[in-house]
């Protein structure tokens, strides 16, 4: 009979080493850039005025709630702060990608 055959894997390929520091590099980059920008614009953020968080109708907490969900909000609207918080995160995911190709 016919020996049952077993599907081999193809061989796995580690990128060179310079590839991987040119990778580790500009995501410290990414991460080292854009630091400044997203310190400077929550540094410089006023907030907006929201009727719903002088309503007599919310608790302290509710208060809070709502204060902290607005700042969020307003501060993503600001393109000062969101561009470069995408490229700091984009910069967080490719670190997990390149720690996840070299096995550390």
């Amino acid at each position: 009979m016919d020996s049952p055959t077993t599907p081999s894997s193809p061989p796995t390929t580690h990128p060179s080493i310079w590839r991987l520091t040119l990778g580790f590099l500009l995501v410290g980059m990414a991460w080292g850039l854009t630091t400044p920008f997203i310190r400077l614009a929550a540094v410089q953020y006023r907030p907006s005025p929201h009727a719903s968080l002088s309503s007599p109708h919310l608790n302290a907490l509710q208060k809070r709630l709502y204060k902290a969900w607005f700042t969020v909000c307003d501060l993503l609207r600001n393109p000062r702060y969101a561009v470069p918080l995408v490229v700091n995160l984009s910069g967080s995911v490719w670190f997990f990608l390149l720690v996840g190709k070299t096995g550390m």
